[in-house]
């Protein structure tokens, strides 16, 4: 069984061919996708092969871990059924071809553990869960952010989720202008417009290496940096400021099979819309122009791939 897929053969070679598909197991589901999303984080890094060391490394490989569509054919004992529409964050089934992380193809085979049954209403919008969890995991069991670093798909998410989780609606900077609109019960605004300098908890997600000092001089007593982004370089900062402060600082991991539940659960109760994050798509056949419109354009907050046509 073979599938199209976008395999990036090498840093900055990308090519849309057929692979082929490892054999089901029983307890493997076969799924047919109708749209993957393209990440700016992994893989912009994966494409300029400036990706940090991670487990799984190597071209060539299909990237991708958010995909949705439907299930072709069920596993046994599963309590997923054909024609099911499920949220997959990416497969590894792909022979030779390593999948890393394995989901922008017209389509996978994946462990039924690894699928997600989500409501058809959601449509494209379902590739979004992966980024909300990320989000969702960040905050859990933390102190909600005050001040969020971005106004990017994961930064507009983190400040939903405050809002919906029952914090204050947090401040967001952005300095970009192209992506200063679309808040949705908070304000966005510069740091140089901002002279707070008392925030409880500052939450990054812009990626960018440099900004721990300045974000350090805007922590109140106590206070906590949480680095929520994806970094490919090292991180550094003065230490007397921080001591001063008595700052804290923490890395948020990859989201967790609880974190992807719960927001699956704020979707559904009607507490986190995913709407207006989606700006961008196109059809697999110009996956090449689409990955250079979602790393390059600033106005394309969310590019996917409509994998929906037949080949």
């Amino acid at each position: 069984m073979e599938t199209q897929a976008i395999i990036f053969e090498k840093p900055e070679a990308l090519a849309v061919r057929a692979v082929e598909l490892k054999a089901p197991a029983e307890d493997d589901l076969i799924i047919d996708v109708a749209w993957s999303g393209v990440s700016t984080g992994t893989e912009r890094l994966l494409w300029t092969g400036r990706m940090p060391q991670f487990p799984g490394m190597g071209y060539p490989l299909v990237p991708g871990y958010e995909a949705v569509g439907r299930i072709s054919r069920s596993a046994r004992d599963c309590s997923l059924r054909e024609g099911d529409f499920v949220f997959v964050p990416g497969a590894s089934c792909f022979g030779e071809v390593r999948g890393l992380f394995g989901g922008s193809a017209r389509r996978l085979v994946v462990p039924a553990r690894r699928a997600v049954a989500i409501d058809d209403s959601l449509q494209e919008r379902g590739v979004l869960l992966a980024l909300a969890a990320t989000a969702y995991h960040a905050v859990a069991g933390y102190t909600l952010p005050d001040l969020i670093v971005g106004h990017g798909v994961l930064g507009r998410l983190l400040a939903r989720i405050t809002i919906a989780l029952g914090g204050d609606a947090p401040v967001v900077w952005e300095t970009n202008s192209d992506r200063v609109a679309g808040a949705m019960g908070y304000s966005v605004t510069n740091s140089q417009d901002d002279t707070n300098r008392s925030y409880r908890a500052i939450y990054d997600v812009s990626g960018s290496h440099d900004l721990l000092d300045s974000l350090i001089s805007r922590l109140s007593p106590g206070g906590e940096v949480v680095l929520a982004g994806f970094y490919d370089v090292s991180l550094s900062f003065k230490f007397v400021p921080a001591f001063l402060r008595e700052a804290r600082m923490r890395v948020a991991a990859e989201w967790k099979d609880p974190d992807l539940r719960a927001v699956k659960g704020l979707i559904e109760s009607g507490d986190l819309s995913l709407d207006g994050l989606i700006t961008h798509r196109k059809t697999p056949d110009v996956a090449a122009d689409a990955y250079h419109t979602a790393f390059t354009d600033p106005t394309c907050l969310k590019m996917i791939l409509d994998w929906s046509t037949p080949q």
